[in-house]
Formats: structure tokens, sequence, C-alpha cells
């Protein structure tokens, strides 16, 4: 078996000892003399791995008890319309566009309401999070939406927007479980699980309970209201029961390593490795501000598009896959989620140290 270091945005690098566990567990679940994937999720052995799940969330992130914790499907994208035909009580809402996936939420939210731009980042790539101190927030929005760490163009909010004391929305898909959260800081939080907790098709959303509305438009699918999610824990109709299961492996695994403020740790100490290298580096160069680094998701340029090219292959013949910047940026990026080890980024500084010598 070869592994390489998948530096995927996504889909991305899982944890090798649970894809281990899930290996030895695919045919037989702890006795049940059957897989996950083959199970009801009505029965009993199934209904203890969503709730372990959903405990093990409660339990890293600190979810107060007046926060609900869903498991569903659609990906994070299918939210971009259930959050304004739950939330839009007033039928507005203030959006920051700090890059592609807060775009396209915004978009979205349009059918649904009158929707407000406060704050844009797009005059410049999104290379940077525009000052949030002083928004000119509506009097009457139902709530202020951000994409907390933006995956195409590796950049994150270091501090979280002044709302006014509206609530705060945040799309957390591409750094959930990298750091600490206060979850009491918002009225909802969301993530496709894709990115660095498990395989694609799970999206989980951790909703305020006030926030939970039976009055939702007629127009709102049954399927996309959350209070049919929340009286049904999740199981309305069948869920992605697979995905949760890795998920759920995930969650311990997490725990393992020391919960999230030693994640956090961790994941700076990786960030620092290629940061400190990009800075150094005549040849590759970051293309987002300093102060607004992500810690996930981080993309470089030579500034020449032959020489990428050239950079992104040589990279995948010695195994570092899926280095190649998002088309609107260009250059690569390298996603270090929480299961990337730190050998993958020594190892890739280390080639791309030996590819600036050859190439210069």
């Amino acid at each position: 078996m070869a592994r390489v270091f998948n530096f995927s945005a996504g889909p991305s690098v899982l944890p090798e000892v649970v894809l281990k566990q899930a290996a030895d567990e695919m045919l037989d679940y702890k006795g049940s003399g059957m897989s996950v994937m083959e199970m009801s999720h009505r029965s009993k052995v199934y209904d203890n791995i969503i709730k372990e799940a959903e405990k093990d969330l409660r339990d890293l992130m600190d979810i107060p008890d007046n926060y609900k914790v869903l498991f569903l499907q659609g990906g994070a994208s299918q939210q971009f319309a259930a959050i304004p035909m739950n939330l839009m009580k007033n039928g507005v809402a203030d959006y920051i566009i700090t890059g592609q996936w807060a775009k396209k939420a915004c978009e979205e939210a349009k059918k649904y309401g009158k929707v407000n731009v406060v704050a844009s980042s797009a005059d410049k790539t999104f290379s940077y999070i525009p000052d949030c101190s002083d928004l000119p927030i509506s009097e009457d929005a139902d709530y202020v939406y951000i994409c907390h760490n933006n995956t195409i163009y590796g950049t994150t909010y270091k501090k979280l927007p002044n709302t006014k004391g509206k609530i705060l929305v945040a799309d957390m898909s591409s750094d959930i479980l990298s750091q600490p959260v206060n979850v009491s800081d918002y009225g909802l939080i969301y993530f496709g699980v894709q990115k660095n907790v498990g395989p694609a098709g799970v999206v989980v959303v951790i909703i305020r309970e006030d926030l939970i509305r039976d009055d939702v438009p007629t127009y709102c699918p049954t399927m996309l209201k959350y209070k049919t999610q929340a009286d049904n824990d999740s199981l309305y109709n069948t869920p992605p029961c697979y995905g949760i299961y890795i998920c759920g492996l995930v969650f311990k695994w997490v725990k393992e390593m020391g919960g999230l403020s030693a994640m956090k740790i961790h994941n700076e100490k990786k960030a620092a490795i290629l940061y400190d290298f990009l800075d150094s580096s005549k040849m590759f160069h970051g293309t987002v501000v300093k102060e607004d680094r992500s810690l996930m998701n981080v993309p470089f340029v030579t500034g020449n598009e032959e020489l990428d090219a050239k950079f992104v292959k040589e990279a995948t013949a010695a195994g570092f896959v899926n280095l190649k910047g998002h088309r609107t940026v260009g250059g690569m990026r390298a996603s270090i989620y929480n299961a990337m080890p730190i050998e993958g980024v020594e190892k890739l500084v280390a080639f791309m140290k030996d590819f600036e010598e050859k190439n210069s």
C-alpha cells in the first residue's frame, strides 16, 4: 500500500486510524453480523451510533443544552436555501461576502427575501477579511451571515463581526473542529463534513432552539424545515448512516488527540511550517494578507503559470496530490486539515525547497 499526502480541499484526508477501524468493522460492526451500510437507521445498534456521535460532538465543542444538533443530507449548499427559509421572519438578511461560498449563499437567499451585502472583499479577489467592527447592519435583519473560513481563498475570521445584536449564522465547513469555538456567539453553525470530519454527503447544523420555527413559509419543503429534523432527532427519513458513523469515529479521534485546544496547537504548528517557508521563499508567495491567513487552506503561487503547472505535475509524481489551486485564484493550494500529519507539511516544504533550487 502506498498512501499519498492528500492536500485536497475536499473530500479530504481522513485520519488513518479511523479508516483502519472502519475497514475492520466493514463486514461486522461490533458483533451485529452486518456492516453499518446495511443496518436499519431505526435499529438500536444504529441509534447508539448517531446518539454517541452527537454526544461526542457536544463534548468537543461544549455545545449548550439549548442548541440542537442535526445530522442532515444535501451538503452545505442545501443550507444556502434552508437558512433563509427557516430564519427569515422579517424577510431580511445581511451577508458578508468573503469568497465564492458566501457569494453563492447570498445569491440563493435572494430568492426568499431581501438580502443586503454589508461588507465584501471581492475588490481584491477575496484575499483579506473586511473590517467588520462597525457594519451597516440592517435594523430589521433576521440574521447576519458569514463563511468563517474560506476554502478557496485561504482567509479566515480572527475576530467575529459586530452584528449589533443580530443573530450570527456561520458556515464552518472548512475549519470546524480545528480550534475551540464559543457556540453561544452564534445562532446557527453548519458545516459540510467532507473537509475536516468525514465523507461527503453529511451536513451538520447546530442551531439554537428558539430559532426552530413551525411557522416557516408554506413553500419550504418539509425536509428542509429544521423543526421536522429536530422533532425527529435527525431520523425523519433515512439519514446518511455510514457517513455519520465515520463522523462519529473522527469525533472520538479528535478527543483522543486532546480536544480542540490541542488541535489548534497542532494546526498552528503545521501552518507555521508552510507559511514561514512562503515568507522566506524567492519563488513561492502566499496570496493572502498575513493577518487573515487560514490554518486550514494555504493558497500560493510562483507568479508564472507554466512554472505553477510544472510544480503541480512534479509534486503529484512525488506523492503530494491535489495541490492545484482553484481556477479563480490559480497557482497552488495546500489544504492542511486536522488529519494532515505534520510530516506531510514538512515533506511538502522540503520538496518545494528542492524545486526552487532546481528551477531558479
